[in-house]
């Protein structure tokens, strides 16, 4: 494409007001730095100037508010279809607000995020411990193992004696298919092939029956090749051979390990992107942490943000049948490739930039395509 984009009709119509919540640790650096180039792509694009909304989570909202997950920021995002979500580090919190929800959980509950896409994709320039992966996890996002989302009121997990901890895994049919309906459209979108990961040899009833009903999902999907396997033999397969899988439906806690392993495996944490959405409403978060001892150091990797932002616009795309977002996102994805190839990097990757040039070098880019 030329640097001189042209513009289509309805294009100019487009006015986005998204939420900026920076988080803890190295959220301010790596949300301001993604706020740079979305704001710079946006711009080459010819498309109207984002409005930002900025708002409070974590140390800075309990500074405003005594609260990590203020009501303010909750009541705003209402009025939002997406946002872009830095980290948090609710482990640092003060001990009185380090109990229920961390902020991601809060949100996600709150908002009925029930899918979380991860991508895993080897990039040129960087060095992968296991090359050519090319892969979409699919986690299920609102029940399963994690016992902070799967029950109505109260925590999933209780101690009925001091020395008995008890935790409940919960799989319903509803969140299920809606998760699979998730999954094979992504895979319609790419090679058709869906892996569904599982532990029904050890729990039939709960994993059997997320197995089993995303298999009844798949009828509805004739073109996309389905087969299932145990979380523990996709692990080791992974590392082993991950040109096997394609896109990867599973619940909760699997698929939160598994694309933590899926993403260093291809590169870096701090390369892996994510979505959480709904039907409605989408929040870009990376998959890493807040990363405290980097923080206020100029060394973060913005590169995992920057991606779940790409990510984002491409599914307000879709959602809203606009075009012109999906070249927004695409001028993201390849001048982030194209920095990476050219051997500029932060010092997870082995490089030497900082994350202000790192960010430069990809707003350079933006313009070269």
């Amino acid at each position: 494409m030329s640097d001189s984009e042209t513009r289509l009709p309805g294009d100019s119509d487009i006015r986005l007001r998204l939420g900026l919540i920076e988080g803890d640790g190295i959220g301010p650096e790596i949300v301001r730095a993604t706020r740079t180039v979305v704001d710079e792509a946006v711009e080459v694009v010819g498309l109207s100037p984002i409005e930002w909304v900025p708002l409070l989570i974590g140390h800075a909202a309990i500074e405003e508010f005594g609260d990590p997950m203020p009501e303010p920021t909750l009541k705003a995002l209402e009025g939002l279809d997406a946002w872009i979500m830095g980290p948090h580090d609710n482990a640092s919190y003060p001990a009185d607000h380090r109990t229920g929800l961390p902020p991601g959980g809060a949100i996600r509950k709150r908002f009925g995020l029930y899918g979380n896409i991860r991508p895993a994709r080897t990039l040129d320039g960087v060095r992968a411990t296991t090359p050519e992966m090319d892969l979409v996890i699919v986690r299920e996002n609102s029940e399963g193992l994690y016992a902070d989302r799967n029950m109505f009121a109260g925590s999933g997990e209780f101690q009925p004696t001091a020395d008995v901890a008890l935790s409940v895994g919960v799989v319903t049919r509803a969140a299920t298919e809606r998760i699979a309906h998730l999954a094979f459209g992504i895979a319609q979108t790419r090679s058709r092939r869906l892996t569904i990961v599982h532990k029904a040899n050890v729990l039939p009833m709960t994993m059997g029956m997320f197995r089993d009903v995303c298999y009844e999902v798949a009828e509805a999907y004739p073109d996309v090749t389905v087969n299932d396997r145990h979380a523990d033999a996709v692990a080791a397969l992974l590392v082993r051979a991950p040109a096997d899988f394609d896109v990867i439906v599973t619940e909760n806690l699997f698929g939160d390990i598994l694309s933590d392993l899926a993403g260093e495996l291809s590169g870096s944490l701090g390369m892996a992107p994510s979505l959480n959405c709904s039907q409605r409403q989408a929040m870009a978060q990376a998959v890493h942490g807040a990363a405290p001892a980097l923080a206020g150091h100029n060394r973060a990797n913005p590169v995992a943000l920057l991606a779940s932002s790409a990510m984002l616009l491409h599914w307000l795309a879709e959602r809203d049948s606009y075009s012109a977002l999906r070249r927004v996102a695409e001028r993201i994805e390849h001048a982030v490739a194209e920095t990476l190839r050219s051997g500029v990097a932060t010092s997870d990757l082995g490089g030497l930039a900082s994350t202000s040039e790192f960010t430069e070098q990809v707003r350079a880019r933006l313009h070269r395509w």
